[in-house]
């Protein structure tokens, strides 16, 4: 056995740490999302590791043609970060490769207030205009009904996220799309896994982006992805992600084109290396192999982990189904077969106890909160002043920002966990 294997041998009977094997009510706390490790990721960073290739490499290979086959797409790039890949997905129809339908400073791109910073701010961050529509309650997605009122003759894209695992009506949204010749970005960062009528979500859009951050279905630590199977969208976005380069060679490989010294571009001298031509105003935003390494490792267990969290969805929603006098529990939307990533609750206005309260009640029962992201976006400071239009008066946000909260359902949680969270919600209304 070589010394690699040996190690690769004893990583694997290295036990867990990070196990929730042991739970003590009240004393323990219930985490709302979290990785879920076992020897096999340890491996497989490991062997990543032992290689000394710390760029994007073999594993990143692997990854981007395996997830890429898991999210019913054709290809796969591999980012820093589900932040990074909205970034990088908006970011490639400034392009001027898409002639008179490059987005360009001042168009306005259909998105909502309910929702998570990085899947707005790209569009800020390129000099356009977010116009925020309303989501309902209950699904909290992007109310459909609103899309005719927010469209003008300045309307370039559509970029909104599927929110806490269940699906928009991506279906409607697509034909809407292709009517006025938009843009169409889906961010499912939170929703890997969910399919709506039968297709994966991310296959509606010009692009998908996804995020590997712990809390997420599956983790690299940091990390994320976007998606497209168009062949000339991954082109622009490997530009993009790359530095910005007209050259399409991966990392450590040259001449990829078989002419390398033989083009002719902007103003610079024919022949001029083309590794060094430069076509977009681009960035760095690749993952190490290690990273993907252990995505790799993560995707195999990435089916497992999705029905962990429809279990545990269910569970609580059925334990907690005699309270909906109080409370408004999550639904899917129709035709929506859904990857959870938590579960929501808004308290109504007639229940006995604030939202505040209950959420300082579980808190100090140690069970983990957290707000629906943001709130109402528009109440956020970083958004203040911006150049911006709102659609009607986003009253279903507002209810969102003070009324909802939600709690986990990860598969690091089992049925001692939820009975908790459970027994201690239940206690304060029955």
């Amino acid at each position: 056995m070589s010394l690699r294997e040996q190690i690769l041998s004893l990583a694997k009977q290295y036990k867990n740490p990070q196990s929730n094997e042991d739970f003590t009510p009240g004393v323990d706390y219930v985490p709302v999302s979290g990785k879920v490790l076992d020897s096999d990721d340890l491996v497989a960073l490991l062997d990543s590791s032992l290689d000394l290739w710390l760029t994007a490499g073999r594993y990143s290979q692997i990854f981007e043609k395996e997830f890429a086959h898991f999210m019913e797409q054709k290809y796969c790039l591999l980012v820093n970060s589900g932040s990074s890949a909205n970034l990088l997905a908006f970011s490639a129809l400034t392009s001027p490769f898409w002639g008179s339908k490059a987005i360009k400073p001042g168009d306005e791109v259909i998105t909502v207030a309910a929702g998570f910073p990085t899947t707005v701010n790209p569009i800020i961050q390129n000099g356009c205009v977010p116009v925020f529509v309303d989501v309902s309650l209950g699904t909290y997605e992007i109310d459909i009904s609103q899309l005719e009122k927010a469209l003008s003759d300045k309307t370039k894209a559509i970029m909104i996220a599927h929110t806490m695992g269940n699906a928009f009506e991506a279906h409607l949204i697509k034909q809407f799309c292709e009517r006025h010749d938009l843009w169409f970005i889906e961010d499912c960062c939170d929703a890997v896994g969910t399919k709506l009528n039968g297709k994966m979500v991310g296959t509606f859009g010009d692009i998908a982006t996804v995020s590997f951050y712990p809390a997420h279905h599956m983790t690299m630590g940091e990390g994320g992805a976007v998606l497209t199977s168009n062949p000339k969208m991954k082109k622009v976005l490997e530009s993009f992600r790359d530095w910005g380069r007209d050259c399409w060679c991966p990392p450590g490989k040259d001449n990829t084109c078989k002419k390398r010294f033989g083009w002719k571009l902007g103003e610079l001298p024919e022949g001029y290396d083309h590794k060094y031509i430069y076509s977009h105003v681009g960035y760095n935003l690749k993952v190490t192999d290690m990273q993907a390494a252990l995505g790799v490792s993560q995707l195999k267990k990435v089916s497992k982990f999705i029905e962990q969290r429809k279990y545990n969805f269910n569970f609580l929603k059925s334990k907690l189904s005699d309270l909906e006098k109080y409370l408004i529990l999550p639904q899917a939307t129709s035709g929506a077969d859904v990857s959870w990533f938590g579960f929501l609750i808004t308290v109504k206005e007639n229940s006995p106890i604030t939202k505040q309260a209950l959420v300082e009640h579980l808190e100090q029962s140690k069970i983990g909160t957290r707000q629906l992201f943001a709130g109402n976006l528009l109440r956020q400071p970083l958004y203040q002043g911006i150049n911006k239009r709102v659609v009607g008066e986003l009253k279903n946000t507002d209810i969102i920002m003070r009324n909802t909260f939600w709690v986990g359902v990860y598969p690091g949680l089992n049925e001692r966990h939820l009975n908790y969270i459970v027994e201690t919600i239940r206690g304060k209304f029955v």
